[in-house]
């Protein structure tokens, strides 16, 4: 079994310690992802847009370690705000709404005000 590192370049990972996603044999763990449009670097608003921004990092990093959202096992969701889950689940649904892994929603406090959502995957890539 083999372990791999994926990285988004930015230079935070290093200072903070950890990687966009580890391969650990067929595992791919995505690391807690917020919604931040690296185009621009910008957050946006809406707790929909931070979702859907989020999922495009995520994705990025599950093709790269040869995964896909069907591949996805398990999910986690941070939200700062309750009152916001709606927001999220039309995301959540458009992608795993057939694919349905296991799944918590925790309302929580985020690394910065800006953030409203932030979500984390498990994927187990099986022989295709």
């Amino acid at each position: 079994m083999s372990r791999r590192l994926i990285s988004t370049g930015s230079p935070f990972e290093k200072t903070a310690g950890y990687s966009r996603a580890v391969i650990d044999g067929e595992f791919v763990f995505v690391s807690g992802t917020t919604g931040y449009d690296y185009a621009t670097m910008t957050m946006p608003e809406s707790v929909e847009q931070q979702t859907r921004n989020a999922f495009a990092t995520i994705e990025k990093a599950l093709r790269e370690a040869g995964a896909t959202f069907a591949d996805v096992v398990q999910t986690r969701y941070y939200l700062t705000d309750a009152a916001t889950a709606d927001e999220l689940f039309k995301v959540t649904g458009e992608i795993f709404g057939e694919i349905r892994p296991a799944s918590a929603v925790l309302v929580c406090g985020l690394l910065k005000p800006e953030m409203k959502v932030e979500v984390e995957v498990t994927a187990r890539v099986r022989v295709r």
